[in-house]
């Protein structure tokens, strides 16, 4: 365990360096048994991380086909009367189904995994909560006023969507939405990647990847509060419909963004996302998670998120959470008046992209997406930017879903994820 006068801002178990012992180890063929020693309150997040060294997703010829079963030993530290209870197993099973099909979405190329292919995994998934769904696709979402998701996506083959799952208990008192970023593939736009740039780019859903997978896991063990996850799917291809720069997008808040750089739609399909939690859901907290700018590696680094949000309080729980469960998140500067006017347009409410990059830039981005439900919202709004945190190496990390399930904990009806999380 790490000592805190050594290290402030890690977990205390340091669960990234588990699974690179694990993959030395491992022959990942036939059954496996993993025995691991630590004190109960890091069983979850080292659990988590045995979850990402076995990754769903694989399209090798010679791949294997059979069953494993892969055995986790917990032996605690603790005193003899602390155990791990079918509770907390439980929802540490519910926790790897949940990063080991946010893998799967984020790993998986565009050709096998698009917005027709994601709408239909948020489909099993409500299929197999039992709870509500809502999908607008395509032209509806222009005749509904979506001009975000409507404006990144109306180029692609396949059609843009906001996908909402509802999980709605007789007797919750707060609302609460998680609102994911989804682009199946980022070209750029008309403001192309260059041919380094954008292999990988099938990553770009890791925020949507990550809400979806931490839904199933947070209703599948009870959650006491109403609960919204909300998928905002494009792909940013290339073809004679693409967006031009230049052009003025009408957002379903009203609001108009002059385009002044094709290759920064995340916040763009984010923020009719963020509005439509406002306008439709009346959510007391929003959360939104993407992989939404190359500064984020710069700010935070490539094990840390960053957390952007109108609220200290959540700010405190949101870095607690992180160094809990091993998705760790810091914070950046939170600043409306010092970084929005970055955003300045002569023609519009607003363009896309910062004027000057080296102004706070992750809080910028950020603040865009704050700025469709007002800095007048008297809820919590969170913002995460996971860019780098979302892969390692040539895997994905399922970043993001035990963050969620740690920081919400307080409405789990699991004893683990409540022993975690701080009371909001």
């Amino acid at each position: 365990v790490l000592p805190p006068s050594i290290s402030r801002h890690n977990s205390p178990c340091s669960p990234h360096f588990l699974p690179a012992l694990l993959n030395r180890g491992l022959m990942h063929s036939g059954d496996e048994d993993i025995i691991i020693v630590c004190r109960k309150a890091d069983a979850f997040a080292l659990a988590c991380a045995v979850a990402r060294c076995y990754p769903l997703f694989n399209q090798k010829y010679q791949r294997s086909t059979g069953s494993r079963t892969i055995t986790i030993e917990f032996y605690l530290t603790d005193d003899r009367s602390t155990v791990l209870t079918s509770e907390d197993i439980a929802v540490m099973d519910a926790a790897a189904c949940g990063i080991r099909n946010a893998c799967y979405i984020v790993d998986a190329p565009c050709n096998m995994m698009q917005t027709t292919h994601f709408v239909k995994e948020a489909r099993r998934i409500a299929e197999l909560l039992k709870t509500k769904v809502v999908v607008i696709e395509g032209e509806e979402l222009n005749k509904k006023g979506f001009g975000g998701i409507y404006g990144v996506g109306k180029a692609a083959t396949a059609p843009p969507a906001l996908v909402v799952l509802s999980h709605t208990p007789r007797h919750a008192t707060k609302t609460f939405a998680w609102v994911g970023k989804g682009i199946v593939y980022d070209t750029g736009g008309l403001c192309i990647k260059t041919k380094t740039g954008m292999p990988g780019m099938k990553r770009d859903c890791g925020g949507a990847a990550a809400i979806l997978g931490a839904f199933y896991a947070a209703v599948s063990q009870g959650f006491s509060q109403n609960l919204h996850a909300i998928l905002c799917l494009a792909e940013n291809a290339v073809g004679p419909n693409a967006t031009r720069p230049d052009d003025i997008h009408t957002m379903y808040s009203g609001y108009t963004v002059e385009i002044n750089n094709t290759d920064a739609e995340g916040r763009l399909v984010l923020s009719d996302g963020v509005y439509y939690a406002l306008k439709n859901l009346k959510a007391d907290v929003i959360l939104d998670m993407a992989t939404l700018t190359g500064a984020q590696a710069i700010a935070t680094g490539l094990y840390h998120g960053a957390l952007l949000t109108n609220q200290e309080s959540w700010e405190t729980a949101a870095m607690t959470a992180g160094r809990a469960c091993g998705d760790l998140v810091h914070p950046v500067p939170y600043a409306p008046e010092l970084h929005f006017p970055e955003f300045n347009s002569a023609v519009a409410d607003m363009v896309n992209s910062v004027l000057n990059r080296g102004n706070a830039q992750v809080s910028c981005a950020g603040l865009f997406i704050g700025k469709h439900i007002g800095w007048d919202y008297r809820g919590a709004w969170i913002h995460i930017d996971m860019a780098a945190p979302a892969y390692c190496g040539e895997r994905a990390t399922g970043y993001g879903v035990a963050l969620l399930l740690t920081l919400f904990g307080f409405a789990s009806q699991s004893p683990l994820l409540r022993s975690l999380s701080t009371d909001m």
